[in-house]
């Protein structure tokens, strides 16, 4: 398979995804938003949200699912928290604005809090920490999402994979950022096997009849119809921890669904929109501590990690977001990769729009 990837220059995947998003309604201003987020996550190596979704955003925008334009409405708001509706517009913009928000009462009271409901998939949920990062601050983003967790105990998919995401600056070249799912994987990831036809790792996923999928392919056909569930962090039962992961994704849902008075659970359906809710917490570091003592201390902690003794025949220890930093690096000289199905959706795209001026490698 890997004769069929093909590189592409970050920058022009960007402008083309600028492209696309306009092409389908998406106010300018919108669309670099959205594909500054996409790209994002592509050069961190989360491909699973990058321009692989792009094709899903498309699809859902032309189908009449969401809104390209994001008409965001305060709900509710006092100094330091605020209640938005997305208006079920485009969950990265409605996400951007929420924590530009929080970030501005932050620099004033200290701490802010913001929930977002009537909202869609807002892409990596890391990018929302970076910018809290960006001025200094500690940043968390959670969303819920549909149903794919089971429960601990349960064979059933009842609560999205739910990141629980925080991100910390450093002294170091890079901040601390956690971003991952409260399940063992997300549905994205499946996504990305499938598109090669290759299985997954057995223990992802959990069967209705308590049996473990490993056919990618399969899976995703049988998640939609509830006949599948991925496993949360720990993964089946308690033994390994699973019971951890389970209240961490509960948490999550509690979160974004009771702070945005929005749908949860089950509600959450392709049907019903996928009304999701999200929620951002922001904390101006320099009010509680100097903010070049809480960086020193920060990568103090991270380097500490780092330089502990290691297992045999490995050669280092990562603290989070170091990889992606890397990652990062590496891809903007080399390019993104794109597989075979990938390459496809663009040339869908690019016909049905009529980018013609973008000349691909493929």
């Amino acid at each position: 398979m890997t004769d069929e990837i093909k590189y592409l220059d970050y920058k022009t995947l960007t402008n083309f995804m600028i492209d696309v998003f306009k092409g389908i309604g998406v106010p300018e201003e919108d669309a670099k938003i959205c594909a500054d987020i996409l790209i994002t996550s592509d050069l961190r190596g989360i491909t699973s949200h990058g321009v692989q979704r792009l094709k899903m955003y498309y699809d859902r925008v032309k189908a009449g699912i969401q809104k390209p334009t994001t008409e965001i409405k305060i709900v509710k708001e006092s100094s330091t928290t605020a209640t938005l509706d997305a208006g079920h517009g485009m969950g990265h913009i409605a996400s951007y604005r929420a924590m530009e928000i929080a970030i501005k009462k932050a620099k004033e009271f200290g701490t802010a809090a913001v929930a977002v409901g009537n909202s869609t998939h807002f892409g990596i949920a890391g990018y929302y920490p970076l910018m809290a990062i960006k001025e200094g601050m500690i940043g968390m983003a959670v969303t819920n999402a549909r149903p794919s967790i089971a429960p601990t105990f349960g064979i059933e998919p009842m609560m999205g994979t739910n990141p629980l995401t925080f991100g910390l600056p450093t002294d170091e070249e890079f901040p601390f950022v956690l971003d991952c799912a409260t399940s063992i994987t997300q549905r994205g990831k499946i996504e990305v096997h499938s598109r090669t036809n290759s299985p997954v790792p057995e223990g992802w996923v959990i069967n209705e009849d308590g049996s473990l999928a490993t056919d990618s392919v399969q899976i995703l056909k049988d998640l939609k119809e509830g006949k599948a569930a991925l496993l949360p962090l720990g993964g089946a039962g308690e033994t390994l921890g699973g019971h951890k992961g389970y209240g961490y994704a509960a948490l999550v849902e509690i979160l974004s669904a009771a702070l945005s008075d929005g749908p949860f659970l089950k509600d959450l359906t392709l049907d019903k929109g996928y009304k999701i809710g999200h929620f951002f917490l922001v904390i101006d570091v320099s009010k509680i501590i100097d903010l070049k003592v809480f960086k020193k201390i920060s990568g103090d902690i991270c380097r500490s990690l780092r330089n502990s003794k290691k297992a045999p025949s490995q050669e280092r220890i990562y603290t989070a977001g170091e990889k992606e930093y890397y990652n990062e690096k590496k891809l903007k000289e080399i390019g993104i990769p794109l597989n075979k199905s990938l390459q496809n959706d663009l040339l869908v795209m690019q016909k049905e729009l009529e980018l013609s001026q973008y000349k691909f490698p493929f």
